[in-house]
């Protein structure tokens, strides 16, 4: 089947990280039809090295936002994959507000992993989560990729929790969605071309 290139083009241009959700979940259905889309994303070597975790629980979404904020303020408490030494001494004002919620209150989360790592495996991981936010999109659904969440999930525990094999990690923690209310676009500067080589 060949999809009209507008159409593509179009997905491209609505996607939005959306910020604000309805109540209503995704349905089981609906999310694995995300997963099957997602595994279409580029890998290298045909490696497949991608794992998926799914939650759709809000307690334990909550429970892992407020250890992320507590993690995210406290530079000894730093662990190795994704920690945000950035952050640490200039943390955004909002990880000080206690009803802040850095899944902003979406009800699924879709965790990428590499499973093991190697040559180029996240950026597949990464790959695959910009193909599952597309399909988002044109299954009318709101996305955004919570880069707050990436220290909290790659605890020990959280792995043991999430399923993740001790020798992987998490990448990328995409959350999903029925959007509350539209998303306006958000203005991007013209590409940076470096060079453009040619005969």
């Amino acid at each position: 089947m060949t999809l009209a290139p507008e159409r593509i083009m179009d997905v491209i241009h609505q996607r939005r990280s959306v910020r604000a959700y309805e109540e209503r979940q995704p349905s089981a259905s609906l999310v694995r039809e995300l997963l099957e889309v997602a595994v279409h994303a580029p890998t290298a070597m045909h490696r497949e090295p991608w794992g998926f975790a799914v939650v759709q629980d809000r307690a334990v979404l909550r429970r892992y936002s407020d250890r992320a904020k507590q993690m995210l303020r406290a530079p000894a408490e730093a662990v190795g994959w994704g920690s945000s030494r950035q952050l640490h001494g200039e943390h955004p004002a909002m990880l000080d507000d206690p009803a802040f919620n850095i899944f902003y209150d979406a009800g699924t989360l879709i965790a990428i992993c590499v499973r093991e790592t190697g040559p180029f495996a996240e950026a597949d991981c990464w790959l695959a989560a910009q193909t599952l936010m597309l399909a988002a999109t044109a299954k009318g659904l709101g996305s955004c990729c919570i880069g707050f969440a990436v220290q909290v999930l790659n605890t020990p525990e959280v792995k043991r929790e999430l399923g993740v094999p001790a020798e992987g990690a998490v990448v990328a923690p995409v959350i999903v969605g029925y959007a509350r209310g539209a998303v306006p676009a958000v203005p991007r500067k013209p590409p940076h071309l470096l060079s453009w080589t040619k005969s």
